[in-house]
């Protein structure tokens, strides 16, 4: 098992992009050995995570107000910012993911060729919807604080960081 580096990332909400307040974006770097993305959306899978896809990540701010998110890169690299315009910038490679909570915008800057993620949800939260920056709703906030918690961490199952470091805060 690889022992991943474990960062929390808090951010702030704004008038394009609510975010979460009370929940921080979990970035694991070097999480798993990735062969691929079969083998990649299968570990999620396995986790408990459901509604798998393979792609990149959308070039324009956007986030998810009814779903928390998985994305654990299985090829390449890139550049993304969360948080919106002007969030923070973090730099993915295969082997790494991030745990997205409700409302959090993510936008790729830039990638390698090879880049592809697989992205995944809670059960239950498969059906989400998308807004892109500038396109909140008036119920966007309350869905976002209603959105249940997931029962296990994506990428380490029932003995990963995720459900401790959410339900602390929560």
């Amino acid at each position: 098992m690889v022992e991943p580096t474990i960062t929390r990332i808090a951010l702030a909400p704004s008038n394009d992009v609510p975010n979460n307040p009370e929940l921080p974006v979990v970035l694991y770097k070097g999480a798993f050995d990735s062969g691929g993305p079969d083998e990649t959306c299968a570990m999620l899978k396995a986790n408990g995570w459901t509604g798998t896809w393979v792609y990149t990540v959308f070039p324009y701010h956007h986030y998810h107000p009814d779903a928390h998110e998985a994305l654990a890169v299985a090829s390449g690299s890139a550049r993304l910012q969360l948080g919106g315009p002007g969030g923070r910038t973090v730099a993915v490679e295969a082997g790494d993911a991030l745990v997205l909570p409700a409302g959090t915008g993510h936008c790729r800057v830039a990638q390698s060729e090879d880049f592809r993620i697989c992205g995944a949800y809670p059960p239950g939260q498969e059906g989400y919807s998308t807004r892109r920056k500038g396109e909140m709703q008036a119920g966007d906030r309350a869905a976002i604080a209603g959105v249940p918690l997931p029962e296990t961490d994506p990428i380490l199952g029932m003995a990963g960081p995720l459900r401790g470091i959410w339900r602390n805060l929560h």
